[in-house]
């Protein structure tokens, strides 16, 4: 508990100012009325769908002792420039401390991997490590894992600050979180000191958000351009475009690099890789030396996202040895290029692809493991980017043998109408709408020494139909089918 004149002080909010007692003792922090306590700030935002200055009376009547907005409001009042800032900034502050190492992953593609793979690589070396994003809450407090919400990729700030200080309460030194454009775009991650952050990539995605591919990657550059600190560690992909634009930001701000990938200067660099069914075998250069290492994973990207992983431990002082001896122990993610079963001697796989680059990287990366003939099953998105519909349609056509069209998650929109997008661009296709029926077929196309993946919802376990999400898993519906 402190005072809001203490609690605006400690956050450092500029331009913001206190009208009423700033002497008000402030318990708790909320930017939703429902949420609001008794003795609680209530921060009101406005939103995409709504603004919360219409909800400040309802605040009031659950208890709240202060409001903090862009206007005016009865009783102790903090008036606010940039309430969406503020609310962080605001959150960071009364919810301190956080973590002692917060790492960042920023990217299109291979963001929960890259978290996912830090923290397992922090535990296996003796840490308490945690991984917030896309697959929810992971670290060792089972109670917190089981109360975060797996539905956005960056969490609203006052429950990523609790979360944060809940964590290093129960002993968590080390959070690998994921850090969306949507996240960067509306300051959910302003607050956060965070002691490196790694650039996977940028391809096309969210663009019925941002608009364009341009505005798109200017998001993901805020988080090196106004949030990195002096003297943190960037981690960038050497292979991407946004390389050189990413890298010059950092070193006019101080900011130290460290780089992973094929490119000849990377420094964590991939020179070779051999898949097999059990696997990749590798050989990596860190710096002058190579070292062969036998992964449990599929798909070179896999092999990025860990040197990615490498690099962010590395900047917090974790030695290169003990975490080379670590990479065979490493285990897949849920959802992303998951084996789930096998049908016919022939593998099927679950993974989370949802562009057109990612759907092309995965069949790309399972065709060494095809003897046979290649397989995917995907849709797209309703409400979303409707331009990447034929080019994921391309994408499967260019790199799989048998394709079949589905539905993914159809929201508002026509299905059906979804389906004849990516089939103009896949002609010879098979189209079923149903997913469970899509997947019981695809499966039985299978042969010996095929292969198939079913791209699209991952780790997804429901589907958005209309303006309701039913049960749905890609993976229960797989084992059914082969009758696991």
């Amino acid at each position: 508990m402190m005072s809001l004149t203490e609690l605006v002080a400690k956050a450092g909010l500029v331009g913001a100012a206190v009208v009423g007692d700033g002497d008000t003792q402030v318990r708790g922090i909320a930017s939703d009325s429902r949420a609001v306590k008794p003795g609680d700030l209530f921060v009101a935002i406005a939103g995409q769908q709504d603004d919360g200055a219409r909800y400040i009376a309802d605040a009031q009547a659950r208890g709240a002792v202060a409001i903090a907005s862009m206007g005016e409001a009865r009783g102790p009042h903090l008036r606010l420039a940039e309430p969406r800032v503020a609310v962080a900034k605001l959150a960071a502050a009364f919810y301190a401390p956080a973590p002692q190492h917060m790492l960042a992953v920023t990217g299109t593609d291979g963001k929960t991997s890259t978290a996912e793979f830090t923290r397992q690589l922090a535990e296996k070396m003796g840490q308490k490590a945690a991984s917030l994003g896309t697959l929810g809450l992971r670290s060792p407090a089972a109670a917190l894992n089981d109360a975060f919400p797996a539905n956005n990729t960056s969490p609203e700030p006052v429950l990523l600050h609790r979360t944060l200080q809940a964590l290093a309460q129960d002993g968590v030194t080390l959070a690998a979180m994921e850090v969306s454009s949507h996240g960067l775009d509306q300051r959910r991650v302003e607050g956060v000191t965070f002691a490196a952050a790694a650039y996977t990539n940028l391809t096309r995605d969210h663009l019925d958000y941002h608009g364009t591919v341009e505005a798109y990657a200017d998001a993901k550059a805020r988080l090196f351009s106004e949030l990195l600190p002096e003297g943190a560690t960037a981690v960038l992909n050497h292979d991407d475009a946004q390389y050189g634009r990413i890298a010059a930001i950092c070193q006019a701000r101080g900011i130290a690099l460290k780089s992973f990938g094929q490119h000849v200067e990377a420094g964590y660099r991939v020179v070779q890789l051999t898949p097999h069914p059990g696997g990749i075998d590798a050989v990596i250069a860190l710096g002058a030396q190579e070292h062969t290492v036998q992964l449990p994973l599929y798909g070179g990207f896999q092999v990025m996202n860990m040197l990615a992983a490498m690099g962010l431990l590395a900047a917090t002082g974790a030695e290169e040895q003990p975490m080379l001896d670590l990479l065979p122990t490493l285990s897949g993610v849920p959802g992303r290029l998951e084996k789930i079963a096998e049908h016919r001697d022939a593998p099927i796989f679950v993974d989370y692809a949802h562009t057109p680059a990612a759907l092309a990287n995965i069949l790309q990366t399972l065709r060494p493991h095809t003897a046979g003939r290649l397989h995917v099953l995907f849709g797209c998105g309703g409400d979303r980017d409707t331009g990447k519909r034929p080019e994921m349609g391309r994408a499967a056509m260019q790199y799989a043998d048998v394709v079949t069209v589905t539905d993914d998650n159809p929201r508002s929109e026509d299905p059906a109408a979804i389906r004849a997008a990516i089939l103009a661009a896949a002609p010879g296709a098979t189209e079923i709408g149903g997913r469970d029926e899509a997947i019981r077929r695809a499966i039985e196309k299978l042969q010996p020494g095929d292969v198939l993946v079913v791209a699209g919802k991952g780790h997804e376990t429901s589907q958005v139909i209309g303006s309701k999400a039913i049960h749905f898993s890609d993976a229960e519906q797989i084992r059914e089918a082969v009758g696991q």
